[in-house]
């Protein structure tokens, strides 16, 4: 985090005492999530996020739809079908960083430029090239080796990307029903190009023929989505369970109003949610599976368990609230 940030929240509060700034002053920052970030200047800010959505689907509609509309029709329809493909890379290589380092030796800041960089480095060579002959190494070096390649510091990382450059920049891009999941032959799943059509008619494909996610998409394993699944539980809960109050937020030495309507609080909290009745029966559960059970299975099983220890967290620390209230 740059250094000069304590200088420059000393400056925004000089601004402040001074009898405010300009009323057409407008100050952008751009910053990862830290937490070094003077809390001064969060403070003062309008403070907005841009992060990737969760899936292939929603991800490759985000990708496409970041290209003007009008410009992309324009060019040539080459150029429409190779983009396409070119969205579906860039979302694999997003997605594949949720599955931690299975996905991914390293965390790499792959973004929304990069894409932008490759179409435009697609643009000029087709354009350029008066022989109608696309320079399919020279896309997959600029594409893999700088325009992504660049962010990458592992050579097994290089390689994956270079894999699926090798299987997607081939001449049958261009053509109807190219396969983009070659690596899924005979799993039932398939994901096919359109034919050249509009722009408007790409996103309707996306929409209607993006199969179920899994993580067969990426070329992993699917006991990889067991690894997933219940890291964001574990995550999920771990945030759930900040949120539960505590004994010393009950305040010790309140007045008997607030004590009174904290106990009725809590109280009807325990009557309404009636917590105990809301715990999962692992028994009937895992009765109601039979046969061997699949990686799918497992990880509902698994947060089917952290379920429960939250709601018995969530009800032990509102009976013993209740009865610290109480003996206040």
């Amino acid at each position: 985090m740059p250094s000069w940030l304590g200088t420059l929240e000393k400056k925004l509060e000089s601004f402040a005492k001074e009898g405010g700034a300009n009323q057409m002053f407008r100050l952008f920052l751009s910053a990862e999530p830290r937490d070094e970030i003077p809390i001064g200047i969060l403070e003062k800010c309008i403070k907005l996020t841009n992060e990737p959505p969760a899936g292939l689907k929603a991800n490759m509609k985000r990708a496409w739809t970041f290209f003007p509309k009008e410009e992309v029709e324009e060019k040539d329809p080459r150029i429409k079908s190779i983009l396409f493909g070119l969205c579906f890379f860039h979302s694999c290589l997003i997605e594949r960083r949720r599955f931690g380092p299975k996905g991914w030796n390293m965390i790499y800041p792959f973004s929304i430029g990069d894409l932008r960089d490759s179409y435009f480095v697609l643009c000029k060579n087709v354009e350029s090239n008066v022989s109608g002959k696309l320079p399919w190494a020279d896309l997959k070096f600029i594409i893999g080796e700088i325009m992504y390649g660049g962010h990458i510091v592992d050579n097994w990382d290089r390689l994956l990307c270079n894999a699926y450059l090798d299987g997607l920049m081939d001449a049958g891009l261009c053509m109807d029903e190219f396969e983009l999941l070659p690596f899924v032959d005979g799993k039932g799943i398939s994901l096919k190009t359109p034919p050249q059509v509009s722009f408007e008619k790409y996103l309707e494909h996306i929409d209607q023929t993006c199969p179920t996610e899994t993580s067969m998409f990426y070329g992993l394993h699917t006991n990889s989505e067991i690894g997933l699944g219940t890291q964001q539980c574990e995550f999920m809960f771990e945030m759930l369970l900040e949120l539960i109050p505590r004994d010393d937020a009950a305040g010790g030495g309140a007045e008997g109003d607030k004590q009174r309507n904290d106990e009725m609080y809590i109280s009807k909290c325990l009557e309404d949610w009636n917590i105990k009745d809301k715990i999962f029966s692992l028994v009937d559960i895992k009765d109601k599976i039979s046969g061997e059970k699949d990686p799918y299975q497992n990880v509902f099983l698994q947060e089917c368990e952290a379920m429960n220890y939250l709601l018995e967290e969530i009800n032990r620390s509102l009976v013993e609230l209740k009865q610290g209230i109480k003996g206040v």
